[in-house]
């Protein structure tokens, strides 16, 4: 299986290159990401509990999906890509901003990403993947908030950071 590539990109989102998704985050280049954000019609957000086998933030827990554009792809395109290879399902989305971030994990790799946020809104059940996904729940803002307070150490690194600047982009 070919190793997946990332979009390299300078800090105006202007593709420089590409390079190996895990050399991306060995060296700590900044690439192109995405996290979506799914909420149902009470304002809960589905989030997931990332699987027990992924190489970096195992079973933490975290937005919906999130992950690489790949080269020629859209913002939109690679959501609802991974929603449906993560989550089972599909939904429109919506973009309401960006950001940079770097964020260094106990393995030794960084994730130093350019994140496209999106969101969107879904009243069924997941068909998680489960090579990617451990488990889901829906969540009121307002506990998500408090049981990041309360226990950080069990949400992944981004999610943290999207929810502490940019809570008023994903509260509608």
């Amino acid at each position: 299986m070919k190793e997946e590539m990332v979009v390299l990109v300078n800090e105006q989102d202007e593709q420089v290159g590409l390079m190996p998704k895990m050399e991306a985050h060995e060296k700590a280049v900044l690439h192109r990401a995405f996290s979506v954000f799914i909420f149902n019609r009470d304002g809960e957000l589905m989030l997931q509990q990332r699987a027990l086998s992924k190489y970096h933030s195992p079973g933490l827990w975290t937005n919906t999906c999130c992950s690489h554009q790949r080269e020629g792809e859209s913002n939109l395109e690679a959501g609802a890509r991974r929603l449906q290879e993560e989550m089972g399902f599909q939904t429109p989305l919506k973009e309401v901003t960006w950001f940079i971030y770097k964020a260094p994990f106990d393995n030794g790799l960084t994730e130093h990403e350019l994140d496209h946020i999106m969101v969107g809104h879904y009243e069924g059940e997941p068909q998680i993947n489960p090579e990617e996904v451990e488990a889901w729940k829906w969540m009121p803002l307002e506990d998500v908030k408090a049981d990041i307070e309360a226990h950080p150490e069990q949400y992944t690194a981004w999610f943290k950071i999207i929810f502490e600047k940019y809570y008023q982009h994903i509260s509608h």
